[in-house]
């Protein structure tokens, strides 16, 4: 991956400010909830560097990457997680995936997204429109991907991921996915808190949680304060008893590479090598994923086919 830099000078000097980016684990009520909080101000900005998103693809896509981060609570060791969204508003849909490690990526499937007129809320309903929210955990030495999928009922993605696990694991879940922008729409604080219902968690803690998360104070803004995740989480959770049990480092990281492309190019058909050889230089490979280019010119690319022309 090609990280961009981020040239804004005001806006480094606050990422800077602000402690690393990562994701903490709770048990609380007893141990009878699992609470993940993930901090992602740094990721945020990242990809919205990468990816040269405006405002409104930042928040939707920026609200993937949160999700993904703490998704990836789910799984563990070199497993990962993938969360992909078709839909037939204007978004068209998203893909993210996240490993146990902390590295999420992902990307949009119209950047930028059409819009026939200015949006004047963060209502995203209509830029989701009907569709289908599915999750699949890749699990190390398993042939077989864990899949599930439910139709989009609230074009709200916290609500659509609650919805997810409700129906499709019967785990009652609450997903708050925050970004805090400033007056120049920059991405002053970003990060989620994904609570999840363990076996024998009783009907009574779960209304408790329910009623407590009306009154949560923003996180975004508590993060761009320089607010750790976790001393929100025991600030705000205090009367749950927050017991902390894990901590991984989160961050905006996409394994591919010009070497990864290149053995690509050198897997194409003959026929499509000479087409290669025969069309425009430098040849330009985007990843989707991370939207990093890889420049190849024809000296290399005949050096990469030489052997099978």
């Amino acid at each position: 991956m090609i990280s961009r830099t981020i040239d804004d000078r005001e806006l480094q000097e606050h990422i800077s400010s602000l402690p690393p980016d990562g994701r903490e684990v709770f048990l609380i009520a007893g141990s009878e909830v699992r609470l993940s909080a993930v901090s992602a101000t740094t990721m945020v900005n990242q990809m919205k560097a990468n990816h040269q998103t405006g405002p409104i693809e930042t928040y939707v896509l920026g609200q993937g990457f949160i999700a993904a981060a703490l998704l990836s609570s789910t799984v563990k060791g070199n497993d990962r997680v993938q969360l992909d969204i078709e839909c037939g508003g204007p978004i068209k849909g998203m893909a993210l995936e996240a490993w146990a490690s902390g590295a999420v990526r992902g990307y949009l499937a119209n950047n930028p997204i059409p819009l026939e007129k200015p949006i004047d809320s963060l209502d995203t309903s209509l830029l989701y429109g009907p569709g289908f929210l599915k999750i699949t955990k890749l699990l190390e030495g398993s042939r077989t991907p864990f899949s599930g999928q439910v139709m989009l009922g609230h074009g709200n993605l916290a609500k659509d991921l609650a919805l997810y696990f409700q129906e499709s694991e019967q785990t009652p879940s609450l997903f708050y996915l925050s970004i805090k922008f400033d007056r120049s729409g920059r991405v002053w604080g970003a990060g989620g808190l994904f609570i999840q219902a363990l076996p024998g968690c009783s009907d009574e803690t779960l209304e408790k949680l329910q009623e407590h998360s009306m009154k949560l104070r923003n996180l975004g803004e508590a993060l761009s304060e320089g607010m750790t995740a976790s001393e929100y989480v025991e600030t705000e959770f205090a009367s749950f008893k927050p017991d902390h049990i894990a901590h991984i480092p989160t961050g905006f990281s996409c394994p591919c590479s010009k070497q990864s492309f290149a053995n690509y190019l050198k897997s194409l058909p003959d026929a499509e090598k000479k087409d290669i050889l025969n069309g425009e230089f430098p040849l330009v490979l985007k990843c989707f994923n991370c939207s990093s280019d890889y420049l190849f010119t024809k000296e290399e690319a005949e050096e990469l086919f030489m052997e099978d022309l």
